[in-house]
């Protein structure tokens, strides 16, 4: 089993940056491959990233390619996303979630593991 608390949300103007954090629970957290998904109102669950269980390799949604950056600290259990050059369309709770098979899926439907989700508002 796997806890999950994302936090580092906020309210941003256009073309800033925040990072969000999700911090996990247990002691097998680099055999899980993390990513990150956002939910605007009356939208989908949309991917935005994801990242391997030893961090070598990633993958992110044509929306913010160049712009996120995903990371981990396998030591502290934290899996990051950098969000640079902000955009309002970027506004979303973002959810933080993992597999339990290791691979990096871009459907939410093959993660195992979601956080409660913490809230980017983002204005123009």
């Amino acid at each position: 089993q796997v806890q999950l608390v994302e936090s580092g949300g906020g309210l941003v103007q256009a073309g800033g940056s925040l990072r969000l954090s999700c911090a996990a629970s247990g002691r097998t957290f680099s055999r899980h491959a993390m990513g990150w998904f956002r939910q605007a109102p009356g939208k989908e669950r949309e991917f935005v990233a994801a990242i391997s269980g030893g961090g070598g390799s990633t993958y992110y949604a044509d929306s913010v390619k160049g712009r996120f950056i995903i990371s981990r600290d396998n030591a502290k259990n934290t899996v990051y996303l950098q969000m640079n050059s902000l955009k309002p369309e970027d506004t979303a709770s973002y959810y933080c979630a993992a597999n339990g098979a290791n691979s990096i899926f871009t459907v939410s439907q093959r993660y195992d593991y979601w956080g409660q989700g913490t809230q980017v508002n983002v204005s123009s």
